[in-house]
């Protein structure tokens, strides 16, 4: 294929005021960085609670634990982002709908329901793995606290969550990544975040290998940073005899 690559089309002017096309995807790197972050902050501290919620000794609730994932984790995350950003907003209270839908800036309320879903969408995920890190610590940690007299909140805050985020750092980071790369979903409610920078640059620059390529190693850069990022995170926390690190 005869392809002219012209790499100096980022630092062009848009024809928007001053700006140039490398500023739109700034913007939405921006955005892609706030509602990753939101929606991650929602999603670990919930699926921690859920997490902890599908191993304590009661079937009820241990059972709103398990309903919860089964329905967050078994409907599509687009019919999720629909439903929070067309239906939701009307159920709501008339005040509250009047809020939304007119006093609210449109980008602020597409923001506000991408990180719910995302965030309520992944909790179901971290849960899982929060789950799988308690049970796979030895029975006998926790007969060991009981031992000592610890009620079950202080036996799970001191003694079993310390060592199973430990042991799970590697699938959360593979769901801290898969948060940036869902955020991608949020161009289709029109928030304007780096896939949908990308689109408006291709079709207003008609360079659209481009546009896509610098789209492409931006995602790859960001997420490898995190990984490494990680990586650190996991072989400093590691404890001795009780998690292989790097294969060893």
């Amino acid at each position: 294929m005869n392809y002219n690559w012209d790499w100096g089309v980022f630092f062009k002017s848009t024809g928007v005021g001053s700006e140039i096309y490398l500023d739109w995807y700034l913007t939405g790197l921006g955005w892609t960085i706030a509602i990753a972050i939101v929606a991650w902050i929602i999603a670990l501290t919930l699926g921690s609670i859920l997490g902890v919620m599908r191993t304590v000794p009661n079937r009820i609730v241990s059972g709103i634990a398990t309903c919860y994932v089964e329905l967050f984790r078994n409907v599509p995350l687009l019919v999720q982002l629909f439903i929070w950003y067309f239906l939701v907003p009307d159920l709501l209270p008339q005040n509250l709908q009047d809020w939304y839908k007119q006093d609210l800036n449109p980008t602020t309320s597409a923001f506000l329901s991408v990180v719910v879903c995302l965030g309520l969408f992944t909790t179901a995920r971290v849960c899982e793995q929060v789950r799988t890190g308690i049970q796979a610590l030895p029975k006998g940690q926790e007969a060991a606290a009981r031992a000592m007299g610890f009620k079950l909140p202080q036996i799970y805050w001191n003694v079993l969550l310390p060592q199973a985020y430990r042991i799970i750092i590697p699938p959360l980071t593979s769901e801290f990544l898969n948060v940036f790369k869902n955020t991608s979903v949020a161009s289709l409610i029109g928030l304007m975040e780096l896939l949908a920078q990308t689109k408006q640059t291709a079709e207003f620059s008609a360079n659209l290998f481009e546009a896509f390529t610098l789209a492409t190693l931006i995602y790859f850069t960001l997420n490898m940073s995190l990984m490494l990022l990680m990586r650190g995170v996991e072989k400093k926390v590691a404890v001795p005899g009780l998690i292989s690190v790097g294969g060893k």
